[in-house]
């Protein structure tokens, strides 16, 4: 009885056996007969049979599905499956030492990578003219699949993350970039580019070798070696960006707390930090994170600004002008910081007016407090004409000027303001 049931198996084995062989000869025809559809139906029926196969068997499955998935470069072809199939028989082949195919897959790999990331370059220089979505998530979907042709270019990854982002399919750009993070990718690398005699473009090689010899044998000159900085701090902002705009301001918020972990001094990340909890309506963590950005970056104007901001908000008025008039003392320009001082003057005013409603009935009370009024409308006003005179175009800065010429009964200047009022608002 062992006998018999030791004569079964081994029959069992030969017809597997079999069947592999069968199942791959009628892909292989299929395959010639670009019949692409059939090719796979045999090679799915293969698939559950190949565990146990040889290694001439193993590595001929490979191919025949890269092959029969790459259907001889046509338009429809999946080439994210592409690459995996044609990338995994080159790492059985490495594996096993034994390189039948490889030649010849990588060959097609690095034709299809030289044209898809000519494309997706093209493309992307459509989509920065043209800024719609659409343009922006076609590039990305190049790059993409470049990077699923070779794994290895993990720059076209970085690429895809960046351009899902700015085509705002947020979903895409978060699993890229949590991808490269995975993979500890930092973006630092070695460019060696020459510029191509025949074309006059510039053009990148693989090494130094390569293009020192492109340019010894005269078909290119004036090459250049360029050091290309760490993308990491950039992957954490754009992660984290992706995440703000989803309306996930903890998570944006997680990220950016790592990110600054790994770069504690990094200017960027820290404004994002601020405009998180801005978002979250945390304004005092907004004005926390503003004023550590102030230390690490003094000579910003917008920052004092910000922060001048919030001051007035808390109705810290005299520590709200001392903010824009730095903000002014670096940017000698800047409109709104000059109607923000004029607008925080004129919140001193505040507890006058409460006091002068209080005292309708005692006339000389009443007349004194409103000589203090006015001599407040005065300090406030050559700040809204600055204002003004650098932008003509703000509705309410020239609205708050008429009223202030009008209250300091200045006749002329309200009409000249009245009159530039009444053409903005047309």
């Amino acid at each position: 009885m062992r006998k018999q049931l030791l004569i079964l198996s081994v029959l069992l084995v030969s017809m597997t056996v079999f069947g592999q062989k069968n199942e791959l000869k009628t892909a292989e025809k299929a395959i010639r007969a670009n019949n692409f559809s059939a090719a796979m139906d045999a090679i799915n029926q293969a698939e559950g049979m190949i565990a146990n196969a040889d290694q001439k068997t193993k590595a001929k499955f490979y191919y025949l599905r890269g092959k029969a998935l790459y259907q001889n470069g046509a338009n429809s072809a999946d080439l994210q499956k592409v690459g995996a199939a044609f990338n995994e028989l080159i790492d059985y082949e490495k594996q096993t030492n034994k390189a039948k195919y490889t030649n010849e897959v990588a060959g097609i790999i690095n034709d299809l990578i030289n044209k898809l990331a000519s494309t997706a370059s093209a493309d992307y220089s459509t989509a920065l003219g043209t800024k719609t979505s659409e343009d922006y998530d076609k590039a990305a979907k190049e790059f993409n699949a470049v990077y699923a042709l070779s794994p290895r270019d993990t720059s076209y990854l970085d690429n895809a993350a960046l351009v899902y982002f700015f085509a705002k399919d947020y979903d895409n750009s978060i699993k890229s970039y949590e991808k490269l993070l995975e993979l500890n990718y930092t973006g630092i690398s070695t460019v060696y580019t020459a510029t191509n005699k025949a074309s006059g473009k510039v053009e990148t090689y693989n090494d130094k070798k390569a293009r020192d010899l492109q340019v010894k044998l005269g078909l290119a000159e004036n090459p250049k070696t360029v050091q290309k900085e760490s993308r990491r701090e950039s992957i954490f902002k754009y992660l984290a960006q992706n995440y703000a705009a989803k309306k996930m301001n903890d998570k944006a918020l997680e990220i950016l707390t790592n990110g600054r972990k790994e770069f504690p001094k990094s200017y960027s990340l820290l404004i994002d930090e601020a405009n998180v909890y801005y978002s979250k309506g945390n304004d005092a963590k907004f004005k926390e994170k503003l004023e550590e950005a102030i230390e690490i970056n003094p000579t910003e104007p917008t920052l004092y600004y910000n922060v001048g901001v919030m001051n007035m908000n808390q109705g810290k008025t005299e520590e709200a002008i001392a903010n824009f008039k730095k903000a002014i003392e670096l940017k000698p320009d800047y409109a709104d910081a000059y109607n923000n001082v004029g607008a925080a003057i004129i919140d001193e005013t505040k507890p006058i007016i409460d006091e002068m409603n209080k005292s309708l009935s005692d006339f000389d009370k009443y007349d004194k407090l409103q000589a203090q009024q006015m001599e407040i409308y005065k300090k406030a006003l050559p700040y809204y004409e600055k204002a003004y005179e650098l932008n003509k175009s703000s509705l309410s800065t020239v609205q708050t000027l008429k009223g202030l010429y009008e209250n300091l009964e200045m006749t002329e200047k309200t009409k000249e303001m009245q009159a530039v009022y009444d053409k903005l608002k047309q």
